[in-house]
């Protein structure tokens, strides 16, 4: 017996040292741009400049993910993921420079977050393949569990972290410790890690390989549904995220510290999601499972939320809505990798991420717009009418109340088309 558990570590010690370290420099990354955005918003005061942050943070996903995806399959995996690093910590470098020099503007933030972007756009198709290449087929499942418990203890700690060394030592100890974080992983990757290599088509022409990764989708409408469908849980996800603040905030059992333990709520119900998957026997229906946990995820939260004025509902709002979420992601991870060849997941999974990301600064704008310019002065002109007081309440946040009952709406209208289909095309294969 301990012999047989000492030939599965051993199997996955590659994927152990790269996924602890790289999942610490994510940590650090994170943290530095949470508190680039306290930083931002100190010296503007302007919600819509601390959003335009993640907006060209994403914009690369939209821009460049295709032809990222086919330069992913065609370099080589450990090299792209080495650089990409090692220019994102150089930009963070400069930020400290010009930090230290008290000439940090907005404009700076904007470009060396769309630098990240593309670094990250770059690296993250070459990162997937790696994953697949280093770990047995076996265990997808499991290493799926380890990863999105990585990314909830990240969105747990990030933020507490942040504000932590950001109010007690200053933007020079998040950036060390970003950089710190950054020198481990490297030397990980660059030291410990062999991801073995697939061969390519080298001489192919870089249009033609994106174009690969689109014919590859538009023959596997199954995979297609999918992506979309996350691409429409992402447009309702961001559009809720935006549209929080404005719920939390103005109300009067709220605030900035209730806005904070909400948030925190849902990285927590992560961390449980993440152990579940790990531990739970595979299903006879990953896509089942996907649209089905997505079916309850945005219908339970959104609903919960808009009607609830207690903060302990809201954070069972958050944690019902997001419990299921790494159950998704490791099925919907499992999906993709077996049914896609690994000489070509590279550049779907870059065409993926143009889909299927590009809805987030589009929600992250609806939110907002939802809020401020619909339906806070809807329920400012109509809100005193029995039903919608009864439903939002009312005053400033009623606004957001109304807009997570629609988001609600739209996701769980969403979820039911889409399983509909899913379903046409698991029976017509």
């Amino acid at each position: 017996m301990k012999n047989m558990e000492k030939n599965k570590t051993s199997a996955l010690r590659d994927f152990l040292i790269l996924w602890s370290t790289q999942s610490i420099s994510q940590l650090g990354s994170s943290i530095t741009a949470f508190a680039l955005t306290l930083w931002l918003y100190e010296r503007t005061g302007s919600s819509l400049s601390t959003a335009a942050l993640a907006i060209c943070f994403y914009g690369p996903y939209v821009l460049m993910s295709i032809f990222a995806g086919a330069l992913a399959d065609r370099w080589d995996k450990k090299r792209t993921m080495l650089v990409c690093d090692l220019i994102a910590a150089l930009c963070t470098v400069l930020v400290y420079v010009l930090f230290r020099a008290d000439r940090l503007a907005a404009w700076h933030l904007y470009i060396m977050n769309g630098i990240y972007g593309l670094m990250n756009t770059v690296q993250q198709p070459a990162s997937e393949v790696a994953m697949t290449l280093i770990v047995p087929e076996k265990d997808y499942q499991k290493t799926s569990g380890l990863r999105s418990l990585s990314r909830s203890l990240i969105d747990i700690l990030n933020p507490l972290i942040a504000t932590a060394l950001y109010s007690l030592a200053g933007l020079t100890a998040v950036i060390a410790v970003d950089l710190g974080s950054f020198a481990v992983a490297f030397a990980a990757l660059f030291l410990f890690i062999r991801i073995p290599e697939k061969q390519c088509e080298q001489e192919e022409p870089l249009l033609d390989l994106a174009r690969e990764g689109l014919v590859f989708l538009r023959d596997n409408p199954l995979i297609m549904t999918l992506i979309l469908f996350m691409a429409g849980v992402n447009l309702t996800a961001s559009a809720f995220d935006a549209a929080l603040p404005g719920y939390v905030i103005p109300n009067p059992r709220g605030g900035t510290s209730m806005l904070g333990i909400v948030t925190s709520c849902a990285g927590a119900a992560m961390v449980i999601g993440s152990l579940l998957v790990s531990v739970l026997p595979k299903p006879k229906d990953r896509v089942r499972v996907i649209y089905l946990t997505m079916l309850f995820s945005l219908g339970s939260e959104n609903f919960l939320l808009a009607f609830a004025r207690e903060p302990a509902l809201w954070c069972v709002g958050q944690i019902i809505g997001w419990i299921l979420v790494p159950i998704m992601d490791a099925n919907l991870d499992v999906t993709l990798r077996t049914n896609i060849p690994i000489e070509l997941q590279g550049r779907v999974y870059a065409c993926r991420n143009t889909l299927q990301f590009f809805t987030i600064p589009i929600g992250l704008f609806l939110g907002g717009f939802m809020v401020d310019r619909v339906c806070e002065p809807f329920m400012a002109a109509y809100g005193d009418l029995a039903a919608f007081k009864l439903c939002f309440g009312t005053g400033k946040g009623s606004g957001a109340a109304l807009a997570m009952f629609l988001l609600g709406a739209g996701g769980s209208l969403l979820c039911v088309v889409t399983g509909r289909r899913l379903r046409k095309y698991r029976q017509q294969k």
